[in-house]
């Protein structure tokens, strides 16, 4: 590791105090990290975050030492519930301090903030160990998550699965989202993902789910031919959506299956499809995250070829 900018604790400063172009060395890196680490081009990310830093209209905090920006975070709200967007520090300032003081900025500014009860942090690119103790730390909750990845040519090696002649397999149709939401909040219902993102616990929360993963670039740019529905008799029973991350990467961004069609082999078919379809889209690798703690999920994975290639976690504060 490089020498660090100096000695003494970096400041913490409001996003609204910090103009565009003292972040980018740090948004620039972070574009590398991504690629490198995450297989991920944050580029489209990257573009929203010096947008809304030039309108001001970003909240968060920025670290900055010896006049330069050394790191940043962000945060949205809404109701009783606020999203950690991002948190960054570069690669040579990446002490766990460090990133524990911008992160508790964010903590302190959501903890004071009338009616809101519970902070969601579904992927911080923090360089620390994850499972460490962390501001706020009676109320948080840490889940280890894998990033998995598998070769787009394994998508030729899988063979039919038996699930394809009971179920009816169908490409993804805006119209879809209503009776998809009502199938996310059955499928996840008492999962340990729901209390990761609650907005799994109900059709209406799963709706604006569906809707960010459809219409924004948080989970790479939609791609409906490799985002697939499973039917029986018209009612979808499963679901498997896509996303390209990068120019030859894609990514599962959501796939579950209603309780009683699990073990069918239905998540199987749906993921083995999904993985043709962007193979056929140029993908020559596909990821996907999944809790460590959903060993069904992971073996399934595992079994289809995907290796864990990176350990994070996501982080739930509750209870606020």
């Amino acid at each position: 590791m490089a020498a660090l900018p100096e000695t003494r604790m970096p400041e913490v400063v409001d996003l609204h105090e910090i103009r565009a172009e003292d972040l980018e060395p740090v948004l620039a890196e972070e574009q590398l990290n991504w690629r490198a680490k995450l297989y991920w081009d944050f580029t489209p990310s990257a573009d929203l975050v010096r947008r809304f830093v030039r309108m001001q209209a970003l909240s968060g905090f920025a670290l900055v030492s010896g006049g330069e920006c050394i790191g940043y975070s962000y945060f949205v709200s809404e109701d009783r519930k606020a999203l950690i967007g991002d948190l960054y520090v570069l690669n040579h300032c990446a002490l766990p301090e460090y990133e524990d003081a911008l992160l508790g900025a964010v903590l302190n500014a959501l903890a004071a903030t009338q009616g809101l009860h519970r902070i969601e942090a579904q992927l911080m690119m923090m360089h620390g160990p994850f499972e460490r103790t962390l501001p706020y730390d009676r109320y948080v909750h840490i889940h280890p998550r894998n990033l998995m990845l598998v070769d787009g040519e394994r998508a030729t090696e899988l063979c039919r699965g038996g699930a394809a002649g009971r179920y009816s397999f169908e490409p993804w149709q805006p119209e879809d989202q209503e009776e998809a939401a009502l199938l996310i909040a059955a499928a996840y219902r008492g999962h340990v993902d729901s209390t990761i993102n609650d907005q799994y616990r109900t059709a209406s929360g799963a709706k604006r789910f569906l809707n960010n993963i459809v219409q924004y670039p948080g989970c790479g740019a939609f791609h409906a031919p490799a985002s697939i529905t499973a039917r029986l008799r018209g009612r979808i029973i499963g679901l498997c959506l896509a996303s390209l991350v990068a120019d030859n990467v894609g990514h599962i961004t959501q796939i579950c299956v209603i309780p009683e069609a699990q073990g069918t082999g239905v998540g199987y078919e749906l993921l083995r499809i999904s993985l043709l379809a962007l193979r056929e889209a140029g993908c020559e690798s596909v990821s996907l995250t999944v809790t460590a703690a959903n060993q069904q999920a992971v073996s399934l994975y595992q079994n289809m070829g995907f290796r864990a290639v990176r350990h994070f976690a996501a982080y739930v504060w509750d209870g606020l």
